[in-house]
């Protein structure tokens, strides 16, 4: 059974950082991509970033771009999200995926987690 789990949400302030890991297990992320999306209230989800296992190549919104960064450990079968100088407007769920192709679309993924909420206190 595939299940990715996300830890680390919380509570945040403004400009701080904060750090979310993505654990995978019933599949191995050297053969996915693994991306971070997130879903804001009333609003919908969107994509975050993207780490291409194979090659480790990176893609990330244009908002996010500079702030966030996406990595992997091999041994752990684990994506982090470091998430810096945070903003009001990152509150969501965050949510890790997996899937075959590497890109921004949630179509692109098959395999998701449960989100975790990140709240950036103002």
């Amino acid at each position: 059974q595939v299940q990715l789990v996300e830890f680390g949400g919380g509570l945040a302030q403004t400009g701080g950082p904060l750090r979310l890991s993505c654990a995978a297990s019933g599949l191995t992320l050297t053969s996915y991509t693994t991306g971070w999306f997130r879903q804001a209230t009333g609003k919908e989800r969107e994509f975050v970033t993207a780490i291409r296992w194979s090659t480790g190549s990176t893609t990330y919104a244009v908002s996010m771009k500079g702030r966030f960064t996406i990595s992997r450990d091999n041994a752990k079968n684990t994506v982090y999200l470091q998430m810096h100088s945070l903003k009001p407007e990152d509150t969501a769920v965050y949510f890790c995926a997996a899937g075959r192709v590497f890109g921004s679309s949630s179509l692109s993924y098959n395999y998701w987690g449960q989100g975790t909420q990140v709240t950036v206190s103002s």
